[in-house]
């Protein structure tokens, strides 16, 4: 069962923990590391790849969208753009903001 951000109990797991915890190969996670650059682990002082919780969570949309749903990478990167809740240096005030003004042009437009 792949389990939720709510289920993590760790602050940090170890490749083979996370591979477990999504049946899947050490070496597909490796992978999508390389073909997803927000998925970006930090290493400790061995330099073994260490996956915070927000890694796992990143990486439970990827194996959603590429294992469950059946997207080409290609198809995932694109829909993990669109989710993005907020783009880099975009505060949640500018977006709320932005989205605040989109929806009075709309309202004004009926």
């Amino acid at each position: 069962m792949i389990p939720k951000a709510s289920d993590i109990e760790k602050l940090y797991y170890s490749i083979g923990e996370v591979a477990e915890m999504f049946e899947v190969n050490s070496s597909l996670i490796r992978f999508w590391e390389k073909e997803f650059p927000q998925l970006h682990p930090r290493k400790n002082s061995r330099g073994n790849r260490v996956y915070s919780k927000k890694d796992i969570e990143l990486f439970r949309k990827i194996h959603h969208l590429v294992k469950e749903k059946g997207y080409t990478l290609e198809g995932a990167k694109n829909a993990l753009r669109k989710r993005e809740p907020l783009d880099e240096g975009e505060t949640l005030v500018g977006k709320l903001t932005r989205v605040r003004s989109e929806l009075l042009n709309i309202a004004n437009g009926l």
